[in-house]
């Protein structure tokens, strides 16, 4: 892509420009101005390194007054360090995002695998047999430190291994279905998204082109999921992009499940899968592989990768509109709804149309 906003299929997208601001139109400002004065009233603001350490001691621990920010933006994460033991990992979940049987379901999700063998980083339980735990206004869970670094996906010895460990994850995930997680859908991710950011977002000179293409991309991601409407939905890990993987040991460790749901089986595969139409071919090969020596990889499924891409796309467009109210969106996606992220955003969207109307990738 020769435009500066590109699309990295480990993670999610790498900016190449600076954080050059451009002054919204006159019809955004009043809403700019809005949100910018709820910032201070956000509910993550509470989240002081004394509340942090009180929540974490209301579980039975003793802090030593280290308390440090990981990256984390839908919800907060912090490395909480322990006298005479080893840091803690505390997860504060936005509020009003799950309800409590959607997060302990994710919970239970993890220590099934565990229980199974795999490598999945999951919440400590206390001696009552909790896991999500209540403070102030808050719900957080406490997790091990889980060391390790980025997984290496050039290397496909690592995809073998990957495949193997997500053919066992999918084999057990199949065996029962989410009763509160959501599906992953259309609807939601695209729909919705195209709503709102063409209602409140979008600016004026790229609307008419915002909507048409979308219009468009819409209508072919819902013939291309229609087609394989019999495909078999399982429960996923829902992210599986490389930032949630941690690679030590000659080995994988799954961390944060937090958008676990139902979705066909290559939604926790095609993030893994980078570079050109034969790179990613050759990478999907040595996944497969490995996959298949524990659950059957379904090819037809393969159909659904740009489709499920388009919808990730959509979704984080909008995920960044509606979370702006967040202080911590703009100050570290300052780019966002700017004359030039949007001009980027519509060719980013152009080139992923072309895309949609390719052959669907194969196993060999």
């Amino acid at each position: 892509m020769k435009n500066t906003l590109q699309k990295n299929r480990d993670e999610e997208y790498v900016t190449g420009h600076g954080p050059i601001i451009t002054a919204p139109s006159s019809r955004h400002l009043q809403h700019w101005k809005i949100m910018t004065e709820t910032h201070k009233q956000h509910h993550f603001v509470s989240l002081t390194p004394s509340f942090i350490m009180d929540a974490v001691e209301s579980c039975g621990y003793l802090c030593d007054c280290r308390t440090f920010a990981l990256n984390s933006y839908e919800n907060r994460v912090y490395q909480v360090g322990i006298d005479d033991g080893d840091p803690l990992i505390a997860k504060f979940y936005r509020p009003q995002r799950w309800s409590d049987e959607q997060i302990l379901e994710e919970h239970q999700f993890c220590f099934e695998l565990v229980e199974h063998e795999l490598p999945v980083v999951a919440p400590i339980v206390n001696k009552r047999g909790e896991s999500l735990f209540h403070f102030g206004n808050f719900r957080f869970a406490l997790y091990p430190r889980q060391g390790g670094h980025a997984p290496e996906f050039d290397n496909l010895d690592n995809l073998l291994i990957m495949g193997r460990t997500l053919g066992r994850m999918h084999a057990i995930a199949a065996t029962k279905p989410f009763l509160h997680r959501p599906r992953l859908d259309c609807a939601t991710f695209g729909h919705a998204s195209v709503a709102l950011i063409s209602e409140k977002f979008i600016i004026p000179e790229y609307k008419a082109n915002y909507d048409a293409l979308t219009h468009d991309l819409l209508q072919t991601t819902d013939e291309l999921l229609a087609e394989v409407d019999d495909t078999t939905f399982i429960r996923t890990h829902g992210d599986c992009h490389a930032g949630n993987v941690l690679w030590r040991g000659q080995a994988p460790h799954f961390v944060d499940f937090d958008d676990a749901r139902t979705a066909p089986a290559i939604q926790d595969i095609w993030m893994m899968l980078s570079g050109d139409r034969a790179r990613q071919t050759a990478q999907l090969a040595e996944i497969v592989e490995g996959y298949n020596e524990f659950y059957n990889f379904r090819p037809r499924e393969l159909r659904l990768v740009e489709a499920l891409r388009t919808l990730r796309i959509l979704h984080y467009c909008a995920w960044l509109a509606r979370r702006w109210d967040d202080p911590a969106f703009p100050h570290h996606f300052p780019w966002f709804n700017t004359v030039n992220y949007w001009g980027e955003h519509i060719l980013q969207l152009r080139e992923q149309m072309a895309t949609l109307q390719e052959p669907a990738l194969e196993t060999g």
